[in-house]
């Protein structure tokens, strides 16, 4: 990771903070703002951090002349008194970070451990296509622990033959990871295909699967080829497959079975190599219950089970997916790239996002639109509906009687929350990024909690 370091001397004065020796960084100071910009355009760096007052230079006047040189490059500023005011201007400017020069070493180590993350995050998003990369991955946005657990899954049963069933929210990206699992297979030189089982009437639904021949019933003027057929030695991806009735479901038992369909008006048997793939934003073992779905085709789909989850529940892969989507937006619709301030990407990871990735993907669009000529987008381009956050139910614990004798309330709250870090920590092997994860908490709040229990002695 290389940094480049602008600061300003008079042949007395020492740098403030050195960067040198952190594990993984190289930075390269100058001392001449113009050096700087030469640098800047003829190589490539993580980040810029700009030490001021730069002779002849105004923080605005900077900003602008980095971004016409690297537009994605997260530029630190510090300043020796920037006011709230400034840090606002210069962030709605583009800054990735405003900090004041007396800051702590520690404050100013995580801002720039942030801007690398940022600069690393987005050349990700961006290399998405790339040659040399693994075609299906492109299907597969986010650096979470839940993601690759599904980039593992994914290496283990794509080459096999198996029926998989991916269940999720409405929005979560399953029809993504089923088109991630065709690619990474033998069979992604033959087209996927996709088949909605809810958007359909059941009478036309079974000529849609099956296919039919000419005069099968009223309107039949012609055979045609269903879906199984279409996907023969390729990927069938049924979504929605909870919302199949119970008569399509024998009949699909019966071909998961056979592996050779029947068309319509046809006794003729036509065998069958396709790979079959479910997806369900339903309970299917809740309805398998009531009645309302087969078990025998339950456990038939249910060979692999995956469960995509929620964004609430990955929420640090939402930087990595706005980086994405505006990408894809740009491309698209032939626009400049986009930066989104830091401030932006705070709010959009503080949202619960109830319609998940199809909705984070569809208010970065308008975003975007509604941002007409503007490089930078900011809370204010995203106008989301009110949404509460849908957790899950928090543990049952028992109560906690307070003694007659009475109780240190902080040491008391302190030691239940040290137990649950404790936990998370171990669960996770030490990881700390995990472990925020797992508490759905910030990686920098984990720490913070961390630093102030062991400050506090308990």
């Amino acid at each position: 990771m290389r940094v480049l370091w602008v600061i300003h001397t008079d042949g007395s004065e020492t740098p403030r903070i050195s960067l040198e020796g952190a594990a993984g960084l190289t930075c390269e100071r100058v001392e001449d703002p113009l050096a700087g910009l030469e640098r800047l355009g003829v190589s490539s760096y993580d980040a810029v951090l700009a030490d001021f007052p730069l002779p002849g230079w105004t923080p605005e006047e900077w900003l602008e002349a980095v971004q016409r040189l690297d537009s994605l490059v997260p530029v630190i500023i510090r300043d020796e008194r920037p006011s709230c005011d400034d840090a606002i201007r210069l962030a709605r400017l583009g800054a990735y970070y405003v900090l004041s020069a007396d800051a702590s070493p520690e404050k100013q180590a995580r801002a720039l451990e942030e801007a690398l993350q940022y600069r690393r995050q987005r050349e990700l998003a961006l290399c998405a296509g790339e040659p040399g990369r693994e075609p299906w991955k492109k299907f597969l946005v986010g650096e979470s622990r839940a993601m690759r657990e599904t980039d593992q899954l994914i290496r283990l049963i794509a080459g096999r033959r198996c029926t998989v069933l991916i269940a999720g929210e409405t929005g979560t990206g399953k029809e993504m990871v089923g088109r991630a699992i065709h690619l990474a297979s033998q069979r992604s030189h033959v087209p996927m295909v996709a088949v909605n089982c809810h958007a359909l009437p059941e009478s036309l639904l079974e000529a849609e699967l099956f296919g039919h021949v000419k005069g099968a019933f009223t309107g039949a003027v012609s055979h045609r080829v269903g879906r199984f057929e279409l996907a023969n030695h390729s990927t069938l991806f049924l979504d929605e497959v909870g919302d199949l009735p119970l008569s399509l479901q024998a009949k699909l038992l019966r071909v998961l079975q056979e592996w050779e369909i029947q068309r319509l008006g046809s006794s003729e048997s036509i065998p069958l190599d396709v790979r079959v793939l479910a997806a369900t934003n339903q309970e299917l073992a809740a309805k398998v219950a009531v009645g309302a779905f087969r078990e025998d085709l339950y456990y038939r789909l249910n060979v692999v089970p995956m469960r995509v989850p929620p964004l609430r529940e990955r929420t640090s892969d939402i930087p990595l997916l706005v980086y994405h989507f505006v990408e894809k937006v740009c491309r698209r619709e032939d626009l400049p790239a986009r930066q989104v301030s830091r401030d932006t990407l705070d709010r959009l990871s503080d949202y619960s996002w109830p319609g998940n990735v199809r909705q984070l993907e569809n208010a970065v669009e308008m975003a975007i639109l509604l941002a007409g000529d503007r490089k930078h987008l900011y809370p204010g381009d995203f106008s989301l509906p009110p949404a509460q956050r849908r957790e899950s139910a928090p543990p049952v614990v028992r109560e906690y009687v307070v003694p007659d004798e009475g109780l240190d309330f902080e040491r008391t709250v302190s030691a239940i929350e040290r137990s649950i870090l404790t936990q998370a920590l171990q669960r996770t092997g030490g990881n700390k990024k995990q472990a925020a994860e797992l508490l759905r908490l910030k990686r920098t709040t984990l720490a913070a909690k961390l630093k102030s229990l062991q400050l506090a002695g308990v």
